[in-house]
Order: structure tokens, then C-alpha cells, then sequence
């Protein structure tokens, strides 16, 4: 779904690294092979405000803020994200708040909406759509 989602993205290429990965696939894991594959590239870790609370459970956290700067897709504003980043002490290690426009959706909403049989199509481009139809995705028994 991400190859579909991105196919006409100009210069965005999809990594298929984590799922091929034998085993728990953790993002340290990805990060420090991107950081010998590219050594002269700066990492950016992108992930939403729900993720950025718990950042510090995740396997290797401390590691991760080494490798990447952290990118936070603040959906409530700039200060509520530096609130969740602060409270987690990243100390100087850098990181950003990537405010984007409001949005009523999360990846559970979709799987809850094609599970009760809810059209995604306004919330996902429409080839992915038809990619989750076709293939009976997030449906129960």
C-alpha cells in the first residue's frame, strides 16, 4: 500500500528493509543500517504526536534520537508537541515540530471504518482504497 500510495511522489522511493527483516523489525535497526548505506545523510524520523509519547518505550529510544532528528506531525499545535517532547527529555539532541492542518482521521479509524464495511475512499488515496477492497484487508471473520 505504501508502493501505491507513493508511486507518483517524484523522488520518493519505498524502503521494503523492515518487513523483509527475520524477526521483531525495530526502527534502531533500520536507522543505523540507513546511517552506514547513506553516511553522509542527516536522518529525519517522522511520526505523530501519539507516537512521540511514547517514544521512550521504544526498543533502543535513546539510540534512535542519536541517529535521527525527530520529526513530530503535530496535529494540536506546535506547543503541545514540544510539551510531549520535553517531558520525554531528548535533552540537546534536535528535534521538529512538523504542524500540519487538523485532520479527523488515524490508521485505526480506516481499519475500524472497512472492518464495519465504511467507505475509506475520502480518507486514502483511491488506489489504495481498491487495494484494501480487492485484498479483504482489516475485515473480521
Amino acid at each position: 500500500m505504501t508502493r501505491i500510495a507513493f508511486a507518483d511522489v517524484p523522488g520518493a522511493m519505498v524502503d521494503p528493509r523492515e518487513t523483509l527483516r527475520r524477526g521483531p523489525s525495530y526502527t534502531v535497526d533500520t536507522l543505523q543500517e540507513l546511517s552506514v548505506e547513506l553516511a553522509n545523510a542527516q536522518l529525519f524520523l517522522i511520526i505523530g504526536q501519539d507516537q512521540a509519547r511514547a517514544l521512550n518505550t521504544w526498543h533502543c529510544w535513546q539510540r534512535i534520537v542519536e541517529l535521527a532528528t525527530i520529526c513530530v506531525a503535530a496535529r494540536a499545535g506546535i506547543a503541545r508537541a514540544e510539551g510531549i517532547l520535553n517531558a520525554i527529555s531528548l535533552g540537546s539532541k534536535p528535534w521538529k515540530v512538523i504542524d500540519l492542518p487538523p485532520m479527523d482521521v488515524s490508521a485505526t479509524d480506516i481499519r475500524q471504518r472497512v472492518a464495519s464495511h465504511q467507505s475509506v475512499a475520502p480518507l486514502v488515496f483511491e488506489p489504495v482504497a481498491r487495494y484494501i477492497a480487492l485484498h479483504h484487508l482489516y475485515q473480521t471473520a
